[in-house]
């Protein structure tokens, strides 16, 4: 790739040689026609080789496209920042939502969790508290329990 560049700037550096040897004559360029540089007080003109006109003529619109493009993309860039502070200021919003809902609310969940860290031990585990006896299981199903359903608890169709 580097050699590729090189030789591309070789050939370009040529070209360039070539159209400045073939363009040396002299010529004059006027900033305004000759009838309106009498009225703004004298000739606004320059006398330079030809190719040295081309090659400011390709500068200068290089120069004019590039501040051209820089204004047009402010709006992109102003665009870019808001949205890159919006996309900062959610991260923290998450993160702080994580810290806040991922820290354990369950007891069960702290005591795994501080075993883990080896903060607790099991002889810190109190005793389980007194479960409430289990209902005896029915043949029959609960009459809220129904398998069928009725047209009315079907979804409406759009």
């Amino acid at each position: 790739m580097r050699t590729l560049r090189l030789l591309l700037l070789i050939v370009l550096a040529l070209v360039l040689i070539g159209v400045a040897l073939a363009n040396r004559a002299p010529v004059t360029v006027g900033l305004f026609p000759a009838n309106l540089a009498q009225f703004l007080g004298g000739g606004w003109t320059v006398t330079m080789p030809l190719f040295l006109l081309i090659f400011l003529t390709l500068a200068i619109g290089m120069v004019l496209g590039l501040i051209w493009e820089w204004l047009r993309e402010s709006r992109i860039r102003t665009a870019a920042a808001r949205r890159a502070q919006a996309l900062a200021a959610a991260q923290r919003e998450t993160g702080a939502l994580r810290a806040h809902f991922a820290a354990p609310n369950d007891d069960v969940l702290a005591i795994l969790d501080g075993q883990r860290a080896g903060t607790r031990h099991a002889a810190d585990v109190p005793p389980p508290a007194a479960l409430p006896p289990l209902a005896p299981a029915t043949a029959t199903p609960s009459p809220a329990v129904t398998t069928a359903r009725s047209p009315d608890m079907l979804p409406a169709r759009r």
